[in-house]
């Protein structure tokens, strides 16, 4: 049977994709179908065919699993920025777990049914919960309004409640609407390269009340500009205003240069007992809450007895050092962005440790200088981008010999590629655990412990 292209058929899902989408076979094809769970057979419609696979959307469900729940968001089936709300809590954190378990099925030697791969850690209330919201702004019929984007297509979903999102970051985000449609500024148009408001963005303070704005911009000339801000910086807990240039026609976010319009040049925030201060364009954990836990883990993972030579990789604004430095001997970190490594050293001092620094440039190069020089880690924390650990990086953790490495992940099938890199340069895993850190979408962060294999004695 040759599956074509707006044709209907019958089909049952026997298991879950890493989107969260429900997977069937029809005659050797594999058939990706959102919001079908394991077990439910609908009639679906096919919407794409490749050689290997193809994808469906489902006309009418014949049977509901037991854990199929019914999504409280209004607009889940247009939004597309939850994938799977549609599934119970116990189902969402079995999968994720499997998600990660297959990853090292796949890639990897480990026998996954022997090790330690544990069960996610989810959240008590998993609502409310990301503390940064990132719109884009679109005109309908008139009037600006922000949202995300219809799956696939250039379809903007205006949304002005969002269940994930802090609320602070959901109210700024609207009043910004308003005040934009009242200033009459117009949306950016990329193809025409006229307009102005591209994309508001919203932080918000987990223990503090500061919230920081970003206006995306596609040209600097903003009009009423001061008006704009005066009234931005009126809003409830608003401490700092920024735009940032971004004429660029693609979807990249943010462009090369941010502008600090009004307030503080930063913004506080503060995890646990660490304090710290976020630009606009530093990288900091969307889940707060959950980031508490999963640094509390890294730092217990870790094993510090306070003798130990760390090097905190990937380091950002030194998020995860903080954390490590009162355990630690000495800490040494990299990042190849200027602004974080300058934000990372800062934060050192300002938490008063001085036996932390941190270098710009790759850890791939500094690394081997280290080991030139005698500076041997003991413990390597990493924590990559979704493309994982660099390959030369990884070459050169494997050529330090470091006896401990944390690796936090936000992507199974890069962390397995790169686990299995490293067990075949003699580092065993002493336990993988999951976190849900994104709860009601199909993501999954982990964290993985591994060991220098001891030499046999002969």
């Amino acid at each position: 049977m040759k599956l074509i292209v707006g044709e209907y058929t019958s089909a049952q899902a026997e298991r879950l994709g890493i989107n969260g989408e429900g997977i069937a076979t029809i005659d050797r094809m594999v058939i990706f179908i959102p919001n079908l769970l394991p077990g439910e057979k609908a009639k679906v419609e096919i919407t794409r065919v490749e050689r290997n696979y193809a994808e469906a959307r489902v006309i009418k469900r014949d049977n509901d699993s037991p854990d199929r729940v019914t999504p409280p968001c209004p607009i889940y089936d247009e939004c597309g920025g939850c994938q799977i709300q549609h599934m119970s809590p116990r189902l969402q954190m079995d999968y994720k777990e499997e998600i990660v378990r297959n990853a090292f099925r796949q890639k990897t030697k480990l026998n996954v049914d022997k090790s330690d791969i544990r069960g996610t850690k989810g959240m008590d209330n998993p609502w409310y919960y990301r503390n940064k919201s990132q719109f884009p702004l679109s005109t309908r019929r008139g009037e600006i309004v922000s949202g995300l984007y219809k799956p696939n297509t250039n379809e903007l979903v205006p949304i002005e409640h969002c269940m994930v999102q802090q609320r602070d970051t959901t109210n700024i985000n609207n009043a910004i609407v308003r005040i934009l449609n009242e200033l009459d500024i117009p949306v950016y148009d990329a193809r025409r390269d006229i307009g102005f408001a591209r994309t508001v963005i919203v932080r918000s303070g987990y223990k503090t009340d500061d919230v920081q704005v970003v206006l995306v911009v596609g040209n600097e000339d903003v009009p009423r500009l001061d008006e704009l801000s005066d009234r931005i910086m009126a809003l409830p807990n608003v401490v700092s205003f920024h735009i940032n240039i971004n004429s660029n026609r693609s979807g990249v976010i943010f462009g090369y240069r941010t502008v600090h319009i009004a307030g503080q040049d930063k913004m506080d925030e503060q995890l646990d007992d660490v304090h710290y201060h976020l630009s606009p364009r530093a990288f900091f954990q969307l889940n707060p809450a959950q980031t508490e836990i999963m640094y509390r883990e890294v730092v217990e993972a870790a094993k510090l007895t306070g003798e130990e030579r760390v090097i905190d990789a990937y380091a950002g604004v030194g998020s995860i050092g903080l954390w490590l430095a009162p355990h630690a001997k000495e800490i040494r970190g990299m990042e190849v962005v200027p602004e974080a490594v300058e934000d990372a050293n800062a934060h050192m001092r300002e938490n008063g440790f001085s036996h932390a620094t941190y270098v710009e440039g790759r850890a791939e190069h500094w690394i081997p200088r280290w080991v030139k020089d005698g500076w041997i880690p003991d413990v390597i924390v990493v924590d990559p981008p979704r493309t994982g650990v660099d390959h030369q990086l990884l070459n050169a953790m494997i050529s330090s010999k470091a006896k401990r490495i944390v690796y936090v992940s936000c992507n199974p099938q890069t962390l397995a590629r790169d686990a299995d890199q490293l067990m075949k340069a003699d580092y065993k895993i002493n336990y993988i655990q999951p976190y849900d850190m994104f709860p009601q979408t199909a993501h999954v962060e982990s964290i993985v412990v591994f060991e220098k294999k001891k030499k046999k004695k002969y």
